[in-house]
């Protein structure tokens, strides 16, 4: 691959670049940066520079550097700190002829670089190369090494001298080149190894590149990459010297077909070892990425505008395409994904997202093909951007916006008293120790466990239900910790995304039914009073214990008062579920059923109708009232015309 043009792609948004500089008093600061403004080393300088500003055309990126000075006097600590806390870049400056401030660097500066959270490219510069004692010559890499090993920030080091104009330009330079081209993302300096999420862009971007997917970039799918990203072809001699240099370092990086995955991620550590980095973020910015190596954010469609009680689905189309990547990467033909063939669907993005909450223990065991799209509609459920990002990274062969789609809203569901979607979300309530867990565990087949875990954080879990008769659904299953639910209940559009809540209470403990009935009832009031009224179902666990005395007539009572289902008794530790789950999407998929009912509830609608009913008296009055009007001035009309 040829060398990048001068001017190339710098980050997206990086339309300036601001570079603080610091370090102690009389180590060059100002001096540094008169001489590379004007080319002339100043006679006498201020204690501080104003910012000093380089056009854009001085150097080839062709992006303006302002220059920050910064104060020596302890009274200007703090403003210093904030300086340094605005910077893209920091440049440390020390004295070549008084090694004290160099030992400063490592005792003082760089510590309170990390104190200050500044986490940006450092550059150290030794001023004043011209003063140096001639009798103590130390090469720079020996001095350094020490102190770059122990502060992995340190990007660059140089030595310079103002006065005779050594290496002046190269100090802002390198200071621009580690914000617009920085090494931390793309390199290991301690592997001396490119990063993993560098391998897995370039490995996107290999696969992108080999049109004929024969695993190799032949000479014409290398001159097509090469005019894409440098905007000039490769001449016949170039693409034979660059697999000449990787067959000679690397055998296995070039075969029959051309260069390999291998062969290319080679050649990209070469560049980056050479100090090219320019070459593999020209590169990667090319292909959409940013200076986190994931997409830019302009290339990840907007969502679509929904209201809180719509929820957004996989279209078809996805689903089809998840279907024949689930079925390429099953390697072993076994029916299920396991860890190390879902690593490599995933290996072209920058990590698996069912690796990172909520998906992570939303699935047990080998994902099967039911399970893999299962974690996906949970990833669509709750956070479309992502799921619409990781199919943009597997390759997803069409418009990314075409893979989603918007659900009706509820409210339309009530009315028509049929739900359309195929992803139902269900919350569940319960005291401690009801048993909700053990429900989530068994959703999934996670065997029965004897120990209590208490919940404290909300947990998910989902899976597919087949219905008789009917299509499969995909039930997401929220357990809200009892801790937590008040909290959760000040969210005036909390229940929005709930298509059913569950109440789990543990059915040999009469305080865990009333704890259960009592979330019922400020569930049921705050649908009421929202408007984002849900159907709910009591479900009665560990029916494998003795019942409480009493039991039938409470839940009797409730059911009859507040018009729910009578509850549905499982026995998680038996195994007998009762069809719970089916049962839970056969009330989600009618939303006008299952709705219950409070006193307040109930005295509101009854005002209301009250109050209708009082409205369509006057309208009656006021439209007689109107007829009794025109008919006289009907009369009143006629009269005269007679007359």
């Amino acid at each position: 691959m040829a060398k990048v043009p001068a001017g190339n792609d710098h980050p997206v948004g990086q339309t300036a670049v601001r570079i603080v500089v610091a370090g102690d008093h009389g180590t060059g600061k100002s001096s540094l940066i008169v001489t590379a403004a004007t080319e002339n080393f100043p006679a006498n300088v201020p204690p501080v520079l104003p910012p000093t500003r380089l056009p854009e055309d001085f150097y080839p990126e062709r992006v303006p550097i302002t220059i920050i000075d910064t104060s020596s006097r302890a009274e200007d600590t703090n403003k210093v700190a904030e300086e340094l806390k605005r910077a893209d870049a920091v440049v440390l400056t020390y004295a070549c002829n008084q090694p004290q401030t160099l030992d400063r660097l490592s005792t003082f500066w760089l510590p309170k670089l990390r104190q200050l959270e500044v986490k940006v490219p450092v550059i150290v510069v030794g001023c004043k190369l011209d003063l140096r004692d001639e009798n103590q010559q130390v090469s720079l890499e020996q001095v350094m090494s020490p102190i770059m090993q122990q502060f992995r920030e340190i990007e660059t080091c140089i030595e310079c001298s103002a006065y005779k104009h050594i290496q002046i330009p190269e100090v802002f330079y390198y200071a621009q080149k580690a914000v617009l081209h920085p090494t931390g993302p793309l390199f290991d300096q301690e592997t001396q190894t490119l990063k993993d999420q560098c391998v897995r862009a370039l490995k996107r971007i290999f696969i992108l590149c080999d049109h004929d997917r024969d695993g190799a970039l032949s000479d014409a799918e290398l001159n097509d990459f090469q005019v894409k990203c440098f905007n000039a072809p490769l001449q016949p001699s170039e693409i034979v010297g660059v697999k000449r240099v990787v067959q000679e370092k690397l055998p296995e990086g070039v075969n029959e077909h051309g260069l390999t995955l291998t062969g290319f991620l080679f050649l990209h550590a070469l560049f980056i070892e050479k100090g090219r980095l320019e070459t593999t973020w020209t590169v990667l910015r090319k292909f959409g990425y940013n200076n986190d190596i994931r997409l830019a954010d302009e290339l990840i469609p907007s969502l679509p505008k929904r209201s809180p009680d719509q929820s957004v689905e996989l279209t078809n189309e996805a689903i089809e395409f998840l279907k024949a990547n689930f079925d390429l990467f099953d390697g072993d033909g076994d029916g299920a994904l396991r860890p190390r063939e879902l690593e490599e669907l995933f290996s072209t993005a920058p990590a698996s997202p069912f690796s990172e909450f909520p998906s992570k223990d939303a699935a047990f065991g080998g994902l099967s093909l039911d399970g893999f799209l299962s974690q996906w509609a949970l990833m669509t459920l709750l956070n479309p951007a992502s799921t619409m990002e990781n199919l943009i990274y597997i390759g997803y062969p069409g418009e990314v916006s075409s893979a989603i789609r918007v659900t009706r809203k509820k409210r339309v569901d009530r009315k028509k008293q049929q739900s359309e979607r195929n992803v139902f979300q269900c919350f569940v309530f319960g005291p401690k120790k009801a048993g909700k867990s053990a429900l989530l565990d068994s959703f999934l087949g996670r065997p029965f466990a004897e120990t209590y875990n208490p919940t404290t954080e909300e947990r998910y879990a989902v899976s597919v239900v087949d219905q008789p008769g009917g299509p499969k659904k995909t039930l997401v299953m929220r357990e809200i910790p009892e801790d937590g639910v008040e909290k959760f209940l000040r969210n005036k559009e909390a229940l929005a995304a709930c298509d059913i809540a569950v109440f789990v209470h543990d059915s040999s403990d009469e305080s865990s039914w009333k704890r259960a009935t009592e979330l019922l009832v400020e569930v049921a009031s705050h649908g009421e009073t929202t408007g984002f009224e849900v159907p709910c179902l009591i479900v009665s666990a560990k029916d494998d214990l003795v019942a409480f005395p009493s039991a039938i007539q409470h839940s009797t009572r409730v059911s009859q008062d507040m018009g729910t289902e009578a509850p549905i008794p499982i026995s998680a530790k038996l195994g007998d579920f009762n069809n719970v789950f089916r049962k839970i999407v056969t009330a989600a998929e009618h939303p006008h059923l299952s709705i219950p009912e409070t006193e307040a509830g109930r005295t509101r609608k009854q005002y209301h109708k009250i109050l209708n009913r009082s409205l369509m008296f006057i309208s009656v009055g006021a439209a007689v009232a109107m007829v009794g009007v025109a008919a006289y001035r009907v009369y009143a009309v006629r009269r005269n015309a007679s007359g």
